[in-house]
């Protein structure tokens, strides 16, 4: 109308039912009015509106954008946790963004209506063919293998509850499991079930357990869930003072974030390549549970079945047992083979390994010296009192206690590393 023929200031007042000082500040601005405008991401907008946290909603914006760019979802839960998160980081922490100041935000930017970009091409989801001939190669060329890390969810039933012995396990866990390409780490398994809060885990020091536990609907793990164990993860390697690549399927519990150490990379659906867990490791580790548990039934501790809390440890342990060479052997049948040879991916003897062989090496020794010092008693004919050889039970009683104190009192989950051990070797000697 500004372009057409000329009316004055005083009709365009009447026509619109506004002033006619209005009317002029419109026509004296015009070219800035017509640039933000152009600039508005929701044209049909009658008000200029910012929000109170400008900067805040700026980053929001991004990260919105940047996860909808890789059809991922980003609103309701995921969209309050990840802007307390910004807000955070911003040195603005408060209470959790409300519902209703979320939804003015969306407004203002049009977001409900956006629905994510389509599928082009091969630059935004390349094809089983080219993720191997093309993206995984450069992949292995920027990022040696120990940088390299893939996550995935398996299940695994629980034995059903046992009447006397309090809360059981029963139903299904899902577990979140990760490790690298060497097989040189493993995260430790985060497992996610339906009870927000189980009795057999009131008391335990949680933070010090070798495993984690978080509720979640179904016993799945869901967007906030991931997006929580992402920036755990995130700040794990940040202490290790290293910049990782995660690999990981695409799925809306998989929400994109735009983290400091570690670059997350979707592999295409449908296709086998680049899933190591699926090639064998998540089997490997169910047979260990499944031995353990059937061992863990075998020797009656107590009568009835095992709770959550032991499920869990028998988890751990399981996940332990998953030796570094079948991991990696699983990532080289998915075709991480770096362009130097396949032997690049074969680790090494690790220290544990060594530590092991060590420890043998001092019992044979602490056996003979034991041995020398039963001889020479026998030779003084002191009358020793002996103590009567406990029973399995008795043992299997000792140890629970034992564990019950390390998860009260622990101060680090490698104390559970050498209870494990030492489980596993009453077990030995109980087999024999």
């Amino acid at each position: 109308m500004l372009e057409g023929p000329k009316v004055s200031q005083s009709e365009l007042a009447k026509r619109f039912g506004v002033s006619q000082p209005q009317i002029c500040r419109i026509i004296k601005n015009k070219e800035r009015i017509l640039s933000e405008w152009h600039r508005n991401g929701h044209p049909e907008r009658k008000r200029k509106r910012e929000g109170k946290e400008a900067a805040l909603e700026a980053a929001l914006l991004r990260w919105v954008e940047g996860a909808r760019g890789a059809d991922l979802p980003a609103s309701g839960p995921l969209l309050q946790l990840q802007a307390r998160h910004l807000a955070e980081a911003l040195g603005r922490p408060g209470p959790q963004p409300r519902s209703g100041r979320l939804g003015r935000f969306e407004g203002r930017h049009d977001l409900p209506s956006k629905k994510p970009p389509t599928e082009t091409g091969d630059a935004e989801q390349p094809t089983a063919e080219r993720w191997a001939g093309t993206v995984l190669p450069g992949l292995l060329r920027s990022y040696a293998l120990s940088e390299i890390y893939v996550c995935g969810e398996t299940g695994v039933l629980l034995p059903p509850s046992s009447p006397g012995r309090g809360e059981g396990a029963g139903g299904q866990l899902t577990l979140l499991l990760c490790a690298n390409a060497d097989g040189s780490e493993k995260t430790p398994l985060r497992a996610v079930g339906e009870s927000p809060q189980p009795r057999c885990l009131r008391g335990v020091n949680l933070g010090q357990m070798p495993w984690s536990y978080r509720a979640g609907s179904l016993a799945g793990v869901t967007a906030p869930l991931f997006a929580e164990w992402l920036r755990e993860f995130d700040e794990g390697m940040r202490r290790q003072g290293k910049s990782v690549l995660l690999l990981l399927a695409k799925h809306e519990a998989h929400p994109y974030l735009q983290l400091p150490n570690v670059r997350m990379v979707f592999v295409p659906p449908a296709t086998a390549l680049a899933q190591p867990l699926d090639r064998g490791i998540a089997s490997d580790l169910k047979g260990h549970y499944r031995r353990r548990l059937l061992r863990w039934l075998s020797v009656e501790r107590g009568g009835g079945q095992p709770t959550l809390l032991d499920a869990l440890h028998m988890l751990a342990q399981a996940w332990g047992d998953v030796r570094p060479g079948l991991i990696a052997s699983c990532f080289r049948a998915a075709g991480f083979n770096p362009d130097t040879g396949t032997g690049a991916l074969t680790p090494a003897p690790g220290p544990r390994s060594q530590e092991q062989a060590e420890r043998h090496a001092l019992t044979d020794e602490e056996a003979a010296d034991g041995d020398e010092g039963t001889a020479k008693d026998e030779d003084m004919g002191e009358a020793v009192a002996a103590q009567p050889c406990p029973s399995e039970r008795e043992v299997w009683g000792s140890l629970a206690t034992l564990r019950r104190y390390l998860e009260c009192r622990a101060t680090s989950p490698d104390l559970f590393q050498a209870f494990y051990e030492l489980e596993d070797a009453v077990h030995a000697v109980s087999a024999s």
